[in-house]
């Protein structure tokens, strides 16, 4: 069973996309239309932009979103079994399962990154990256703290990125190295992302999506909030909107694959490693590639 799977935020890298939009008329035709969306110049910005100018979350979301779903469009004719994304890159999974166009996905993800980063300025936040400890004792560490902090990307085994407030994480990192992480590093973000703070955005977010028609997907996509294969329409719906003030349960979507009979893991977007490399962390001899 063929998995394409799609990475997140942080996925993104100086000149992206530049060599598609140069050697192919539909990818052209296609950042074009991005552009068209918008209603700013991202293919200035992936294309010529610094790397500070790509992590802003109004660019960055649009841009990685773009990137993989015209990667994934400019390859069509090969068909995944099932689909999944880490993070923002679940909405490409659903480009590419069939249940939101380019154009409204795209729509979906501007609105999502514009809402995330107005919360970002209502409350302060960030994130930080656990690295060697099993992920019960970051959960205990973290419930026991009272400032807002909590597990929220469950990346794969000895990997898990904390969300909350920056006195929250300052915490934290400080008691996980106690208790003897390998690595409890602070990470270059603009907000707490996937925790409670988010919550502002989530409301937002929720309007928009119910708006939106989400058709049945084509094949069933793992999503982020219970790691859980779906292929109904408003759960789909449901799971996007929790998405953003709930973990990403990445770990478990990975299992769950696996045990569904996962054969190979085909990454759409970004590098074509970051997505495969937690595979290779949970089993190394699963079979991954990325689409090109």
């Amino acid at each position: 069973m063929k998995a394409f799977v799609f990475p997140g935020q942080g996925s993104q890298f100086e000149g992206m996309g530049k060599d598609m939009y140069d050697n192919n008329p539909k990818a052209a035709d296609l950042f074009a239309k991005a552009n068209e969306v918008l209603g700013f110049d991202l293919m200035n910005i992936m294309f010529n932009g610094t790397a500070d100018e790509l992590k802003d979350t109004s660019v960055t979301q649009p841009a990685i979103f773009t990137h993989s779903v015209i990667t994934y469009l400019l390859n069509a004719e090969e068909k995944p079994d099932i689909v999944a994304g880490h993070s923002l890159g679940e909405f490409s999974a659903l480009v590419a399962s069939g249940v939101l166009s380019f154009e409204d996905g795209l729509k979906l993800v501007q609105i999502r990154a514009n809402a995330m980063q107005k919360a970002c300025k209502i409350s302060e936040g960030t994130m930080a990256a656990i690295v060697g400890l099993d992920d019960e004792i970051i959960e205990e560490v973290c419930s026991n703290i009272s400032e807002v902090v909590i597990p929220a990307n469950y990346n794969c085994p000895g990997q898990l990125v904390i969300s909350g407030s920056l006195k929250g994480i300052e915490i934290a990192t400080e008691q996980l190295k106690e208790k003897g992480a390998r690595r409890a590093i602070v990470l270059p973000v603009g907000g707490a992302f996937h925790s409670p703070l988010m919550e502002p955005a989530r409301k937002e977010l929720a309007d928009a999506i119910d708006a939106m028609t989400f058709s049945k997907p084509t094949c069933p996509i793992y999503q982020n909030v219970d790691g859980l294969a779906q292929t109904d329409p408003q759960t789909i719906k449901d799971n996007l909107v929790a998405q953003l003030t709930s973990s990403v349960r990445w770990t478990q979507t990975m299992k769950n694959m696996q045990a569904d009979g996962l054969t190979e893991v085909v990454e759409v977007g970004g590098n074509g490693k970051v997505i495969s490399g937690m595979f290779k962390k949970l089993d190394r001899s699963i079979n991954t590639r990325p689409l090109a």
